[in-house]
């Protein structure tokens, strides 16, 4: 079994958004018992990535990470049509990644006890990002 549907997840600018729970649902609906969820960001200037999901300093201080390797309004930068964080958006997004595949275990994402599936924003202003999520594997 595939199915796929779309997400649109509204951020308030640069940071970590949490989201496997508004696929969890999808995965539950689906009756998959075992497969995968591939999960993708439309965008360029937007990631997903697994993190730490109980601490929220594990975000901020990967915010002060990737501010420290790419600035903001860096002049080494020629692409700014968007403003001093459009470049730097950009790079942030492929140091990460624009897409996860994660395990279906027992009709349930197949998460580890500390991890947590997050939209990273890294525009500073707020944006509707959208999400695609495709589902596939064997109904229980």
């Amino acid at each position: 079994m595939i199915s796929q549907q779309h997400l649109v997840i509204p951020t308030r600018g640069r940071g970590l958004y949490r989201i496997d729970d508004q696929f969890a649902p999808l995965i539950r609906d689906s009756g998959i018992g075992i497969g995968l969820c591939h999960v993708f960001v439309r965008h360029t200037s937007a990631s997903l990535l697994i993190c730490e999901n109980a601490d929220p300093q594990v975000g901020r201080d990967l915010e002060a990470f990737l501010a420290r390797l790419v600035p903001d309004g860096d002049p080494l930068f020629g692409h700014s049509d968007e403003g001093p964080d459009d470049m730097p958006a950009h790079i942030r997004a492929v140091l990460t990644t624009m897409d996860l595949s994660l395990p279906i275990v027992d009709g349930r994402c197949g998460l580890g006890t500390w991890q947590g599936v997050y939209l990273y924003e890294h525009r500073t202003q707020a944006h509707s990002r959208r999400i695609c999520v495709t589902l596939s594997g064997e109904r229980s």
